[in-house]
């Protein structure tokens, strides 16, 4: 029922603002009708196509990247308290610069291809993961640890039994926050440098004034962070229940 009201809204407002371009309240030019921006997005869908592969590449390359450092960082964070309180800061210190202006100089630094890229999607995504693979340790009852330690277990065991089947929903909660910023930042640091990608795509589009392809791309780009939002949810349910 929920998702009929969705779906029901959705449709509504496509169809009010296809009214409002067809009786002129919104000049095209500004504002684009939804059947133009399909007709954009069905014309260009080929090169679409084409730029959506380096994007997604740089994306899944900079999410698995983070994801390995995550998991890697989290326990040592977790497992002393000095590293923790020093790692912390940093981590929150890297959420409060702007993406978009830290893009810039690494692209300065690294060049116009891919590592400036990844290396942007890396600095957006790792902090979500960390923090929330953390509080998944740390949610672990410490009855539960002591019976294992007084069970003879090792660190090693106490980690695979308890403490990374207790913070798989955590973890997936800040990989879902993490993937829709991935995405994000890939596009953005296109934007500002490169020759292939979404974000290069729309760069030209928006000097040439095509609204309608403009409309289309950003329509694109969040279907495709809901398709990988769909798939993270059903990885989810598979691990968990599991």
């Amino acid at each position: 029922m929920k998702k009929l009201r969705t779906y029901g809204s959705i449709i509504l407002i496509l169809i009010a603002w296809q009214l409002f371009s067809n009786y002129g309240l919104v000049s095209k030019f500004l504002l684009p009708s939804p059947l133009e921006v399909l007709m954009a997005f069905i014309k260009d869908f080929k090169l679409i196509l084409y730029h959506t592969k380096y994007t997604m590449a740089i994306s899944f390359i900079g999410i698995f990247i983070s994801i390995s450092l995550s998991l890697f960082l989290s326990i040592i964070m977790d497992r002393f308290e000095a590293v923790y309180d020093v790692v912390y800061p940093i981590l929150i210190l890297t959420q409060t610069i702007p993406t978009i202006a830290i893009a810039p100089l690494l692209i300065i630094w690294l060049g116009f291809y891919m590592k400036p890229k990844i290396v942007l999607v890396v600095i957006s995504t790792f902090f979500p993961i960390t923090i929330s693979l953390i509080n998944g340790y740390r949610s672990v009852d410490k009855d539960n640890i002591n019976l294992l330690k007084a069970m003879g277990a090792s660190k090693y065991q106490i980690y695979k039994y308890l403490k990374f089947p207790s913070s798989m929903s955590y973890f997936f909660s800040g990989l879902k926050v993490s993937m829709s910023y991935a995405l994000i930042s890939a596009v953005i640091a296109e934007w500002l440098g490169g020759y292939y990608g979404l974000g290069v795509y729309m760069t030209r589009v928006k000097k040439s004034y095509e609204l309608d392809k403009m409309f289309a791309i950003i329509f694109f780009i969040s279907f495709l962070s809901l398709v990988l939002m769909y798939i993270i949810d059903n990885i989810e349910k598979k691990v968990i229940k599991n």
